[in-house]
Protein backbone atom coordinates (compact mmCIF):
# COMPACT_ATOMS: atom_id res chain seq x y z
CA UNK A 1 0.00 0.00 0.00
CA UNK A 2 1.22 3.48 -0.92
CA UNK A 3 0.21 6.83 0.55
CA UNK A 4 0.45 9.90 -1.64
CA UNK A 5 -0.41 13.57 -1.19
CA UNK A 6 -2.00 15.60 -3.98
CA UNK A 7 -2.95 19.19 -4.78
CA UNK A 8 -6.69 18.75 -5.28
CA UNK A 9 -9.05 21.65 -6.09
CA UNK A 10 -10.00 21.67 -2.39
CA UNK A 11 -6.36 21.82 -1.29
CA UNK A 12 -3.80 19.15 -0.32
CA UNK A 13 -5.37 15.72 0.04
CA UNK A 14 -4.05 12.25 0.85
CA UNK A 15 -4.66 9.10 -1.18
CA UNK A 16 -4.05 5.38 -0.78
CA UNK A 17 -3.04 3.35 -3.83
CA UNK A 18 -4.24 6.10 -6.16
CA UNK A 19 -7.62 6.64 -4.46
CA UNK A 20 -8.44 9.69 -2.37
CA UNK A 21 -9.02 9.34 1.33
CA UNK A 22 -11.88 11.22 2.95
CA UNK A 23 -11.43 14.97 3.16
CA UNK A 24 -9.84 16.11 6.40
CA UNK A 25 -7.69 12.99 6.78
CA UNK A 26 -4.04 13.95 7.09
CA UNK A 27 -0.79 12.20 7.91
CA UNK A 28 -0.95 13.23 11.55
CA UNK A 29 -4.32 11.52 11.96
CA UNK A 30 -3.06 8.38 10.23
CA UNK A 31 0.06 8.21 12.40
CA UNK A 32 -2.03 8.42 15.55
CA UNK A 33 -3.18 4.84 14.82
CA UNK A 34 -1.25 1.74 16.02
CA UNK A 35 0.69 -0.01 13.25
CA UNK A 36 -1.59 -3.08 13.17
CA UNK A 37 -4.70 -0.91 12.82
CA UNK A 38 -3.43 1.38 10.04
CA UNK A 39 -4.39 -0.78 7.00
CA UNK A 40 -7.98 -1.14 8.23
CA UNK A 41 -8.08 2.58 9.03
CA UNK A 42 -6.97 3.43 5.51
CA UNK A 43 -9.49 1.07 3.94
CA UNK A 44 -12.31 2.60 5.97
CA UNK A 45 -11.53 6.11 4.68
CA UNK A 46 -10.88 5.12 1.05
CA UNK A 47 -13.41 7.03 -1.07
CA UNK A 48 -12.59 5.15 -4.27
CA UNK A 49 -12.21 8.46 -6.12
CA UNK A 50 -9.11 8.51 -8.35
CA UNK A 51 -6.31 10.84 -7.26
CA UNK A 52 -5.44 12.42 -10.60
CA UNK A 53 -4.09 15.75 -9.44
CA UNK A 54 -0.49 16.93 -9.03
CA UNK A 55 1.48 14.93 -6.50
CA UNK A 56 3.12 16.79 -3.60
CA UNK A 57 5.81 15.92 -1.10
CA UNK A 58 4.33 13.15 1.12
CA UNK A 59 4.32 15.06 4.39
CA UNK A 60 2.01 17.42 6.29
CA UNK A 61 3.04 21.05 6.67
CA UNK A 62 3.69 20.69 10.40
CA UNK A 63 5.19 17.20 10.39
CA UNK A 64 8.56 16.92 12.14
CA UNK A 65 11.43 15.55 10.07
CA UNK A 66 14.47 14.32 12.00
CA UNK A 67 17.72 12.73 10.87
CA UNK A 68 20.44 10.32 11.99
CA UNK A 69 24.14 10.74 11.36
CA UNK A 70 27.19 8.48 11.04
CA UNK A 71 25.19 5.26 10.81
CA UNK A 72 27.31 3.76 7.98
CA UNK A 73 31.06 3.19 7.99
CA UNK A 74 31.37 5.21 4.74
CA UNK A 75 29.79 8.20 6.45
CA UNK A 76 32.13 7.88 9.41
CA UNK A 77 35.17 7.80 7.10
CA UNK A 78 34.00 10.87 5.19
CA UNK A 79 33.27 12.88 8.32
CA UNK A 80 36.62 11.93 9.85
CA UNK A 81 38.44 13.00 6.70
CA UNK A 82 36.75 16.38 6.47
CA UNK A 83 36.58 17.41 10.11
CA UNK A 84 39.00 19.29 12.34
CA UNK A 85 37.73 17.00 15.14
CA UNK A 86 37.96 13.66 13.34
CA UNK A 87 37.94 11.51 16.46
CA UNK A 88 34.51 12.89 17.30
CA UNK A 89 32.87 10.99 14.45
CA UNK A 90 34.60 7.75 15.29
CA UNK A 91 33.32 8.07 18.85
CA UNK A 92 29.78 8.72 17.59
CA UNK A 93 29.96 5.74 15.24
CA UNK A 94 30.89 3.36 18.07
CA UNK A 95 28.85 4.96 20.87
CA UNK A 96 25.69 3.46 22.30
CA UNK A 97 23.79 6.70 21.67
CA UNK A 98 23.30 7.65 17.99
CA UNK A 99 23.58 11.12 16.53
CA UNK A 100 20.08 12.56 16.01
CA UNK A 101 19.22 16.05 14.84
CA UNK A 102 16.24 18.04 13.62
CA UNK A 103 16.15 18.45 9.83
CA UNK A 104 12.97 20.28 8.84
CA UNK A 105 9.28 20.87 9.28
CA UNK A 106 7.06 19.47 6.58
CA UNK A 107 6.48 22.81 4.87
CA UNK A 108 10.23 23.07 4.16
CA UNK A 109 10.38 19.69 2.38
CA UNK A 110 10.18 19.40 -1.38
CA UNK A 111 8.94 16.47 -3.44
CA UNK A 112 10.23 14.70 -6.52
CA UNK A 113 10.72 16.92 -9.55
CA UNK A 114 11.20 20.03 -7.42
CA UNK A 115 14.38 22.12 -7.12
CA UNK A 116 16.83 21.90 -4.26
CA UNK A 117 19.22 24.61 -3.09
CA UNK A 118 22.92 24.83 -2.29
CA UNK A 119 24.16 27.45 0.17
CA UNK A 120 25.90 30.46 -1.35
CA UNK A 121 28.29 30.57 1.63
CA UNK A 122 29.53 26.99 1.17
CA UNK A 123 31.87 25.73 -1.54
CA UNK A 124 31.33 22.01 -0.80
CA UNK A 125 27.75 20.73 -1.09
CA UNK A 126 26.63 17.13 -1.57
CA UNK A 127 23.40 15.10 -1.70
CA UNK A 128 22.87 12.40 0.90
CA UNK A 129 20.54 9.58 -0.27
CA UNK A 130 18.76 7.95 2.64
CA UNK A 131 16.02 5.59 3.69
CA UNK A 132 13.44 7.66 5.57
CA UNK A 133 11.29 5.97 8.20
CA UNK A 134 7.70 7.02 8.87
CA UNK A 135 7.00 6.54 12.56
CA UNK A 136 3.59 6.60 14.23
CA UNK A 137 2.82 8.23 17.58
CA UNK A 138 4.07 5.10 19.39
CA UNK A 139 7.42 5.14 17.60
CA UNK A 140 6.48 2.13 15.46
CA UNK A 141 7.85 1.95 11.91
CA UNK A 142 4.84 1.91 9.58
CA UNK A 143 6.24 3.02 6.20
CA UNK A 144 9.26 4.31 4.34
CA UNK A 145 10.19 6.70 1.56
CA UNK A 146 13.28 8.06 -0.18
CA UNK A 147 15.01 11.16 1.11
CA UNK A 148 17.79 13.58 0.21
CA UNK A 149 19.50 15.16 3.21
CA UNK A 150 21.37 17.77 1.17
CA UNK A 151 24.33 19.01 3.21
CA UNK A 152 27.04 21.68 3.19
CA UNK A 153 30.12 19.66 4.08
CA UNK A 154 32.49 22.61 4.26
CA UNK A 155 30.43 24.20 7.03
CA UNK A 156 30.22 21.03 9.12
CA UNK A 157 33.92 20.35 8.48
CA UNK A 158 34.84 23.77 9.83
CA UNK A 159 33.26 22.99 13.19
CA UNK A 160 30.90 20.16 14.22
CA UNK A 161 28.85 22.71 16.19
CA UNK A 162 27.86 24.24 12.86
CA UNK A 163 25.84 21.10 12.04
CA UNK A 164 22.45 22.93 12.06
CA UNK A 165 23.73 25.43 9.49
CA UNK A 166 25.18 22.61 7.39
CA UNK A 167 21.91 20.67 7.44
CA UNK A 168 19.02 23.11 7.86
CA UNK A 169 18.52 25.65 5.09
CA UNK A 170 16.02 26.32 2.34
CA UNK A 171 15.75 23.58 -0.24
CA UNK A 172 17.89 21.10 1.71
CA UNK A 173 15.25 18.40 2.31
CA UNK A 174 13.50 16.31 -0.34
CA UNK A 175 11.15 13.36 0.16
CA UNK A 176 9.07 11.00 -1.89
CA UNK A 177 7.41 10.36 -4.05
CA UNK A 178 5.25 7.98 -1.92
CA UNK A 179 5.05 6.56 1.57
CA UNK A 180 5.22 2.78 1.21
CA UNK A 181 3.65 0.82 4.07
CA UNK A 182 6.23 -1.64 5.38
CA UNK A 183 7.35 -3.47 8.50
CA UNK A 184 10.83 -3.12 9.96
CA UNK A 185 11.67 -6.66 8.79
CA UNK A 186 10.97 -5.62 5.19
CA UNK A 187 13.50 -2.78 5.45
CA UNK A 188 16.53 -4.79 6.57
CA UNK A 189 17.97 -5.17 3.05
CA UNK A 190 16.75 -2.16 1.08
CA UNK A 191 18.93 -1.09 -1.83
CA UNK A 192 19.85 2.63 -2.02
CA UNK A 193 21.46 4.25 -5.06
CA UNK A 194 22.56 7.74 -6.09
CA UNK A 195 23.20 9.12 -9.57
CA UNK A 196 24.19 12.72 -10.31
CA UNK A 197 23.85 14.08 -13.84
CA UNK A 198 25.57 17.19 -15.19
CA UNK A 199 24.70 18.36 -18.70
CA UNK A 200 22.92 15.04 -19.19
CA UNK A 201 25.98 12.95 -18.32
CA UNK A 202 26.46 10.84 -15.20
CA UNK A 203 29.30 12.30 -13.13
CA UNK A 204 28.80 10.18 -10.02
CA UNK A 205 27.08 6.89 -9.18
CA UNK A 206 26.94 5.02 -5.91
CA UNK A 207 25.17 2.05 -4.36
CA UNK A 208 24.64 0.78 -0.83
CA UNK A 209 22.20 -1.29 1.18
CA UNK A 210 20.60 -0.92 4.61
CA UNK A 211 22.24 -4.18 5.72
CA UNK A 212 25.50 -2.18 5.82
CA UNK A 213 24.20 0.07 8.59
CA UNK A 214 26.02 0.06 11.92
CA UNK A 215 22.77 0.68 13.81
CA UNK A 216 19.42 -1.02 13.32
CA UNK A 217 16.28 0.90 12.40
CA UNK A 218 14.34 0.10 15.56
CA UNK A 219 17.23 1.39 17.67
CA UNK A 220 17.17 4.75 15.87
CA UNK A 221 13.42 5.09 16.32
CA UNK A 222 13.61 4.19 20.01
CA UNK A 223 16.29 6.78 20.72
CA UNK A 224 14.28 9.47 18.93
CA UNK A 225 11.21 8.72 21.04
CA UNK A 226 13.17 8.25 24.29
CA UNK A 227 12.36 11.70 25.72
CA UNK A 228 10.24 13.26 22.98
CA UNK A 229 6.52 13.02 22.26
CA UNK A 230 5.24 12.88 18.69
CA UNK A 231 1.43 12.75 18.91
CA UNK A 232 1.25 13.06 15.11
CA UNK A 233 4.21 10.81 14.37
CA UNK A 234 7.52 11.78 12.78
CA UNK A 235 9.79 11.11 9.83
CA UNK A 236 13.37 9.97 10.40
CA UNK A 237 16.27 9.99 7.92
CA UNK A 238 18.50 7.00 8.76
CA UNK A 239 21.89 8.18 7.51
CA UNK A 240 23.80 7.85 4.27
CA UNK A 241 26.16 5.16 3.08
CA UNK A 242 27.00 6.93 -0.20
CA UNK A 243 29.40 9.87 -0.15
CA UNK A 244 30.85 11.44 -3.33
CA UNK A 245 34.63 12.02 -3.40
CA UNK A 246 36.06 15.03 -1.60
CA UNK A 247 36.71 16.94 -4.82
CA UNK A 248 33.03 16.77 -5.81
CA UNK A 249 30.52 19.54 -5.15
CA UNK A 250 27.08 20.12 -6.60
CA UNK A 251 26.56 22.80 -9.23
CA UNK A 252 23.52 24.66 -10.47
CA UNK A 253 21.36 22.54 -12.83
CA UNK A 254 22.79 19.21 -11.63
CA UNK A 255 20.17 16.47 -11.46
CA UNK A 256 20.09 14.19 -8.42
CA UNK A 257 18.44 10.78 -8.77
CA UNK A 258 17.95 8.70 -5.63
CA UNK A 259 16.45 5.21 -5.57
CA UNK A 260 15.45 3.69 -2.22
CA UNK A 261 13.70 0.36 -2.64
CA UNK A 262 10.91 1.03 -5.11
CA UNK A 263 10.98 4.80 -4.54
CA UNK A 264 12.66 7.06 -7.10
CA UNK A 265 13.29 10.64 -5.96
CA UNK A 266 14.57 13.05 -8.59
CA UNK A 267 15.46 16.71 -8.04
CA UNK A 268 17.54 19.38 -9.70
CA UNK A 269 19.78 22.05 -8.21
CA UNK A 270 18.60 25.61 -8.73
Amino acid sequence: MKLTRHLSPEGPRWAIDGKYLSGGINLGILLAAPADKLPDFLSAYNTGLPALHEQLAPVDLHSEIWASGVTYQRSREARQAESTASDLYSRVYHAERPELFFKAQGWRATGTGAPMHIRHDSAWNVPEPELVLILNCLGQIVAYTAGNDLSSRSIEAENPLYLPQAKIFKGSCALGPDLVLATVDELQQISISLEILRNGQAIFQGLTNTRQMKRNLTELAEFLFEELDFPQGALLFTGTGIVPPDEFTLQSMDRIIIQVGEQRLENWVE
